[in-house]
């Protein structure tokens, strides 16, 4: 996005790329169909030291104005969940968009460049094992630490350091998350089992499905909140979102006492887990001779069960790298280093990170939108 913004003014660039095919995690990402960005899209949706950082690229380089990119290239689209736009295809159509739109303005892009060195008089001489490169200025687009095994490392930290530059809390986002073993065993039993919930962590709170796994949560609902979990903190999970549980089971052992209470919890759950709360939670007899305080105290807990995590599954599973360079750095506007003219950092290098749903994206387009309209 940056390079073919630079070209359609003119502006001669290269685009240096480790990999040995551009786009990879477009190519990866929405199951292979690209969740290129959200039509809901707002400064709202982001994570930063400074939440009004993103709001100037946001608003100049909008959803809207990407799905017009799409379109003009025919591209096929849907809009999922909560605002979502996919690929009808395959993300290779994306990808296939900006090679075309940076080929028009003749942009160069060079794949399997590893660039070895960075340096910085009178412009930029960037050094790889392909040879050097000069410019009078330098991007970096080279996002976080997430998914390694895509390539993803911290060359823009590295570079940000060489140059001075803070960077502000760096850790994974959008992330499983893990817990430790009072937790473990009911989760592994269950694992593989999805439902619907309210992930709630502090003030911010997300409803979407959830997925039990062997080492802990998983499933959209966990990976938002992730983003807003810290070490020691508990998030609290609804898995009864629609009703309060405790006034429903007391009703269920006024009106068919003679049931088991996992076949009333399994009129609100999946059955699986609907027999895990049961057992651990209530005596083995008929609904009708439960005391209500356990029936309210189980239903009280469905609405609200708390869990503390013991970690999150890191780098290798998270979706994004929450942190990055410190927007303090940063023109909101440009995308230029205040202290080094001539240097930008873009996309999810840069402390600013979207929610799950397209969010991420978008702000790798506005952001390279930004400094591809300034770079000299």
């Amino acid at each position: 996005m940056c390079a073919m913004t630079a070209g359609a003014r003119g502006r001669r660039v290269l685009v240096l790329d480790h990999a040995d095919q551009v786009g990879k995690k477009i190519l990866i990402s929405g199951g292979g169909r690209c969740n290129f960005t959200n039509i809901g899209c707002s400064a709202e949706n982001f994570l930063s030291g400074n939440p009004h950082f993103c709001k100037s690229a946001l608003a100049r380089y909008t959803q809207f104005d990407f799905l017009d990119l799409i379109e003009k290239h025919k591209i096929a689209w849907h809009e999922k969940t909560l605002g979502q736009l996919f690929c009808d295809g395959s993300a290779r159509a994306v990808v296939a968009m900006l090679l075309a739109e940076c080929q028009v303005v003749g942009v160069d892009i060079r794949t399997s460049h590893s660039v070895t060195d960075v340096s910085h008089s009178d412009g930029f001489t960037v050094s790889t094992h392909h040879g050097a490169f000069k410019a009078p200025a330098l991007v970096l687009a080279t996002g976080g630490l997430s998914i390694p095994k895509m390539g993803a490392t911290g060359f823009a930290h590295d570079i940000a350091q060489k140059f001075g530059l803070p960077l502000h809390n760096l850790r994974p986002g959008l992330v499983p998350l893990t817990v430790a073993a009072q937790d473990l065993a009911l989760m592994q039993s269950l694992s593989g089992l999805a439902l619907d919930c309210i992930a709630q962590c502090g003030n911010r709170s997300f409803r979407e499905a959830m997925l039990l796994t062997h080492r802990g949560l998983s499933g959209p609902a966990i990976l938002q909140i992730s983003s807003y979990w810290r070490e020691g903190e508990e998030i609290t999970l609804n898995v009864v979102p629609d009703q309060s549980a405790a006034d429903y089971l007391c009703q269920r052992k006024r009106g068919r006492a003679k049931i088991e209470p996992q076949t009333a919890l399994s009129e609100l759950l999946p059955a699986r887990l609907a027999s895990a709360f049961a057992a651990d939670h209530l005596p083995k007899r008929p609904i009708g001779e439960i005391a209500d305080k356990d029936l309210v105290a189980l239903g009280d807990r469905l609405n609200a069960w708390r869990v503390t995590p013991s970690g999150t599954e890191g780098y290798a599973k998270a979706e994004v790298t929450l942190g990055g360079v410190d927007t303090n750095a940063l023109s909101s506007r440009t995308m230029e280093v205040k202290t080094v003219p001539g240097l930008y950092v873009i996309g999810e290098a840069v402390d600013v990170t979207g929610w799950l749903g397209g969010y991420n994206f978008q702000w790798a387009w506005s952001s390279g939108h930004a400094a591809g309209g300034s770079v000299p």
